[in-house]
């Protein structure tokens, strides 16, 4: 007696089943995306990784200078650098406090001095440049060789730095302390600035100048 069994139809049709779903799954993996598709996912992927970006770093660098001295030569500084930083499309703050708020003055900035004496760059000795009247000549000389030159003049810089976008601030405690007027300052410059706004400010730049 034989103990041989045949197979019956139904495990031919399970085993039909198992390879025809192997075969789709094996089509399934084969399959390879097109051209078209391949270029519409790296565009996609070019966007998110431009909005990722864009949400870390809105691209615009950041300058803050504090100017605290208000003496003709050190007013140059300040806004010569303000101005540039704002001609190559940075966000730049200059606030001014101390002597420094009298570049902002209208009547002060047109008076600014240059000192002689001290000033290892000035060619006189220094009792020479301590008689009365040679901070004077000291500066009209810085100013002729500036009108030689072609170098804009301070009010120029400031009108330029304005234009440009630049923020002007002038320190409000130095205001109050000096007994100025928000009147007194060039139009356009912002007033009542407080040493926190200040802060704030340099905070939140990428770059930082005492001046």
């Amino acid at each position: 007696m034989s103990t041989d069994t045949e197979p019956s139809a139904a495990d031919g049709s399970a085993e039909a089943t198992d390879d025809a779903e192997a075969a789709n799954a094996s089509g399934a993996v084969d399959e390879q995306p097109t051209e078209a598709e391949l270029r519409d996912r790296i565009a996609e992927l070019e966007d998110t990784v431009a909005s990722l970006e864009a949400d870390a770093n809105d691209g615009t660098t950041k300058l803050t200078i504090v100017a605290t001295q208000g003496s003709f030569d050190m007013a140059y500084p300040p806004l010569i650098l303000a101005s540039t930083a704002a001609a190559f499309g940075w966000d730049v703050v200059v606030f001014h406090t101390f002597w420094g708020l009298d570049i902002l003055h209208e009547e002060k900035s047109d008076d600014l001095k240059l000192s002689a004496i001290g000033n290892p760059n000035m060619p006189m000795p220094n009792a020479l440049a301590a008689l009365p009247g040679m901070d004077r000549l000291a500066t009209r000389m810085m100013e002729n060789k500036i009108d030689d030159n072609g170098t804009a003049t301070i009010d120029e810089l400031i009108e330029l730095s304005l234009d440009q976008g630049v923020d002007l601030q002038a320190c409000q405690m130095t205001i109050d302390l000096m007994g100025y007027d928000e009147d007194d300052f060039h139009d356009g410059v912002t007033v009542g600035v407080g040493a926190a706004t200040a802060l704030q400010h340099m905070a939140e730049s990428d770059v930082q100048l005492l001046v």
